[in-house]
């Protein structure tokens, strides 16, 4: 079973020089959370992430691959992500090898590269190849996040023989926020609950939606949000959009079984 507050990140997709991270049980003399249960924002963040500062909402386009469609061949994904006036805030663009596409589907190791509106690149997120689900709890999901060659955090699955469970980490790899799935992941909209590490607070949501019966059941196209306190560390809040689009894969999986017996 894996241990909660330890946990290495897998160096095969990172470049030579990226900020290594080694994870240490909570410290006797680690910060008390506000009342609110998550960390405050800081005024000192990366460039590119002030998009995020007064944001407490972002939601998740993926664009329809035609070919992925018709075919049912994985391709690269790419996202249009805005807030909720519907204003572009990123893109975000896939970057896989088609080997990892067509043999390994939503597991395969990847990177999403993303894009503020000037087409510069803000975040880089590493997803190593991994397995899911209670037979496999020694090599679970993962997927770190980066600006530039810094790490800001990660998103790793924990083991559960019923419920998904995810823990967001910081750069040192202490774990800030838990997010706890529901029991069926395969329904049409799905929630998944961010909470504090006490399980005393509500920190926000990851929902997938409802797309429509054309879109959910001739594409693979997804449509999914994300919700965080306004006063969240934007570092933190980028961790959660990464959380967004790992969990959304997952779910996919689940998903597909069902759809694929639909049509």
């Amino acid at each position: 079973m894996n241990n909660p507050n330890i946990y290495s990140p897998d160096s095969s997709l990172s470049e030579v020089g990226m900020q290594s991270v080694v994870t240490t049980p909570p410290q006797p003399n680690a910060p008390i959370l506000p009342p609110g249960g998550w960390s405050p924002q800081s005024m000192t963040y990366p460039p590119g992430l002030e998009y995020l500062m007064g944001l407490d909402y972002l939601f998740i386009d993926q664009k329809i691959e035609l070919l992925q469609a018709f075919t049912g061949w994985e391709s690269k994904n790419k996202y249009a992500i805005t807030d909720k006036n519907g204003e572009l805030v990123f893109y975000m663009a896939e970057e896989s090898g088609i080997c990892w596409r067509l043999c390994t589907g939503n597991y395969r190791q990847c990177e999403f590269f993303v894009f503020d509106k000037n087409l510069q690149e803000t975040l880089r997120m590493v997803r190593p190849y991994r397995c899911d689900g209670c037979c496999c709890p020694c090599y679970l999901q993962v997927l770190e996040v980066y600006s530039g060659n810094i790490l800001l955090g990660s998103v790793t699955q924990e083991w559960s023989l019923c419920r998904p469970k995810f823990y967001i980490r910081d750069a040192s790899g202490q774990p800030v926020l838990i997010i706890k799935g529901p029991l069926f992941t395969f329904c049409i909209n799905v929630t998944f609950k961010v909470e504090s590490l006490d399980e005393k607070h509500r920190v926000g949501t990851i929902r997938k939606q409802w797309s429509g019966f054309t879109r959910e059941m001739f594409t693979v196209a997804d449509t999914f949000g994300v919700h965080f306190p306004r006063d969240l560390d934007v570092k933190i809040k980028a961790v959660l959009l990464g959380a967004a689009i790992l969990i959304v894969s997952i779910i996919k999986v689940s998903q597909s079984v069902i759809y694929e017996r639909k049509r």
